[in-house]
């Protein structure tokens, strides 16, 4: 079963349910899903496309409740964050940083990268064996570290 199938089943359970905030939580992911699929390219999304749309919905929700937060507006601050509760349990588990690290350096071994400068070539490797798993902000603190930048 897909992501996009998987949430539509949800939605229904949710609508049957009578769980409102995550109806339209799902609502939204899958909105995003099926407008990246109309964007006009022939190739069929991915799971990481998918898997994307969730990262992005995901960090929305946490700058919403830092801001919230700020102001001062805690019943907001905590729909944002029942919303990320809901959205965090459709991606894969995700990775401890001691694990994250093991695999920053294991990309640097495998492309020789032995300075700052070699930023550009670890950091894209990176993410794309990260993406999803790890919150990029965490990668790009552990390759800086690992090359001295």
């Amino acid at each position: 079963m897909t992501l996009s199938e998987r949430i539509t089943a949800d939605m229904k359970d949710s609508m049957k349910s009578g769980k409102k905030l995550r109806l339209e939580t799902l609502r939204t992911i899958r909105a995003q899903i099926i407008e990246l699929t109309k964007r006009g390219s022939d190739k069929p999304i991915t799971v990481d496309d998918e898997l994307g749309v969730l990262m992005v919905a995901m960090k929305k929700r946490k700058e919403a409740i830092e801001l919230y937060e700020k102001a001062g507006r805690n019943e907001l601050a905590r729909q944002e964050q029942e919303e990320l509760k809901i959205i965090s349990s459709y991606l894969p588990a995700p990775l401890t940083r001691e694990e994250a690290e093991k695999v920053v350096e294991t990309i640097i071994r495998t492309t020789g990268a032995a300075t700052a400068k070699d930023f550009g070539k670890v950091m894209p490797l990176a993410m794309k064996e990260l993406k999803g798993k790890i919150d990029g902000k965490i990668v790009q603190e552990l390759v800086k570290g690992k090359l001295g930048g």
